[in-house]
């Protein structure tokens, strides 16, 4: 599934991310996410989904510092009035923090009592951090686990993605075409790409993010600054890529060791 990603958005580009978000809604790409670390984006999420909020599966973020038990629930309050709705259907935790998961997960719980979340999950968690998460918060109560993917990181591959899959806990990839590093057209990995996207009348980026949501348990949530971005992105989902294809694109961008630590942006 192919969702619809935010960030910080200045004055002079939210007319134009509005029109995004809207062109993504309505080419299905149903699912948003956005913070309230990021910026204006949830007013600007609130403007774009004016009207439509029963179309929209949306999802925010707490960061750490707000994560106590009353923090959360002020901060879960404060992002509903910013986003014009009396809802979210995902709230996750951003990263791990100092607060104990057992006050945030405590905090998410009564929010969903009160019909404020109708889920919550985690973001950047490795998986120590989701086997204690799985501990505190209990069975079958994390919704998903928000993490940093495309073709350079492909790290959640060895444990994280595992784990979620074992546990029933969807994995949502951030930042699926890099932070700035889309693969050059001119490099091996952009060549392959190229030639693949060319098999498909489609584009390198709309091949990238069909393999990253290959797996049915993978989620993928890009940004578009634009609603061309938008349909591009739209258009990613009706790909369907070869074995042959998938093999040659995991070749070219292997997975590499497992790290120490999940990557993180």
């Amino acid at each position: 599934m192919i969702g619809q990603g935010t960030w910080y958005i200045d004055d002079a580009h939210r007319p134009t991310a509005i029109a995004a978000l809207r062109c993504g809604l309505d080419l299905g790409m149903t699912h948003i996410d956005t913070a309230e670390m990021y910026g204006d984006a949830e007013i600007v999420v609130g403007e774009a989904i004016a009207g439509r909020r029963d179309e929209v599966f949306l999802v925010s973020k707490v960061v750490p510092s707000n994560a106590s038990r009353a923090g959360t629930v002020v901060a879960c309050e404060r992002s509903l009035t910013r986003l014009r709705t009396d809802r979210l259907d995902g709230y996750l935790l951003h990263w791990r923090g100092s607060h104990p998961l057992e006050e945030t997960f405590a905090a998410f719980e009564h929010l969903r009592e009160q019909g404020k979340i109708l889920s919550w999950g985690v973001s950047n968690f490795d998986v120590p951090d989701l086997e204690e998460a799985w501990k505190a918060g209990g069975q079958d109560r994390i919704a998903c686990n928000q993490v940093l993917y495309n073709l350079e990181q492909r790290a959640i591959e060895h444990s994280v993605l595992p784990w979620c899959e074992a546990h029933g806990v969807a994995t949502v990839a951030y930042s699926p075409f890099g932070h700035r590093n889309f693969p050059d057209a001119g490099s091996p990995g952009g060549r392959v790409l190229a030639e693949i996207a060319a098999n498909h009348q489609a584009t390198a980026r709309q091949v990238a993010l069909q393999f990253l949501v290959r797996q049915q348990s993978l989620f993928a949530i890009p940004k578009a600054s634009t609603p061309l971005h938008a349909t591009e992105n739209a258009g990613a989902g009706l790909l369907r890529l070869t074995d042959d294809e998938l093999r040659r694109i995991d070749s070219v961008f292997p997975r590499g060791p497992m790290p120490e630590r999940l990557p993180m942006l």
